[in-house]
């Protein structure tokens, strides 16, 4: 088998899953482990898996600019936005950070809809020019272009006066064990912030962000009272609902 082939179903048999052992992997493709661990170490370089001891784990979808984001997965996140409507009550205070799947989100609001919604996202606050019922707090910071977020010590401490019903997090990466994560640091601290001044947290996740990790942690996943997501396997929908985390699937 050639190097490239034997790498693809590496990534293949992540991809379904999540994690691999290199002595399993050493078996199930007929070389030496000492191949399997150049082959992840190849991999891991490319950004394609990421390296842990004795093996790997998959990695979530790639780092990509918002508006490139926005075309990804459109129809899965408009589904997924829909479901999420149905915890949307008048008069509530949503908070709404980043993410193009909570921009699907505010794009169905009812224009009839008497809200309050606090964001850090310019793309966000935009979207809710025409819903003349819903007063928009646009809170201030730096502007983190690859997220179009504001971000920065101004965005954590204008939250110190606010309360929210309903916290909407934008998912980067999550894993039941590890946490929710993602890889900056500036957003990682104003999404802890966010969470920490809202009654209940609503993340809308799709599958391919499932059980992957990055380099900063903004808590445990246990933190969301409810987690929208599509198809995927009933063991780990039991692993989330474990956590006492409401788990809504197609």
């Amino acid at each position: 088998m050639l190097k490239q082939e034997r790498q693809q179903k590496i990534l293949n048999i992540l991809n379904d899953e999540q994690k691999v052992i290199a002595s399993d992997l050493s078996q199930r493709l007929s070389v030496s482990e000492d191949t399997i661990r150049r082959d992840l170490k190849e991999l891991d370089k490319k950004d394609l898996i990421r390296r842990v001891h004795s093996g790997a784990l998959r990695v979530g979808p790639p780092v990509v600019d918002f508006y490139t984001r926005q075309q990804v997965k459109s129809e899965i996140k408009m589904d997924l936005a829909n479901k999420a409507l149905e915890f949307v009550k008048e008069n509530m205070v949503l908070l709404i950070d980043g993410g193009t799947t909570n921009l699907h989100f505010v794009n169905q609001l009812p224009l009839t809809l008497k809200a309050t919604v606090i964001t850090n996202s310019p793309p966000i606050a935009m979207a809710l020019k025409n819903h003349n019922h819903i007063e928009v707090i646009m809170i201030g910071g730096t502007l983190f272009k690859e997220s179009m977020v504001n971000l920065g010590i101004e965005t954590v401490e204008s939250l110190n006066n606010m309360r929210a019903d309903l916290y909407l997090m934008g998912i980067h990466k999550i894993d039941a064990n590890i946490g929710i994560s993602l890889p900056n640091l500036a957003e990682a601290a104003v999404k802890r912030k966010m969470a920490a001044i809202s009654n209940e947290i609503l993340a809308m996740v799709t599958s391919d962000k499932l059980n992957t990790f990055s380099n900063h942690i903004v808590s445990p996943s246990n933190v969301l009272t409810y987690l929208i997501t599509d198809n995927i396997q009933p063991d780990v929908i039991r692993l989330y609902e474990s956590q006492q985390i409401s788990v809504i699937t197609e």
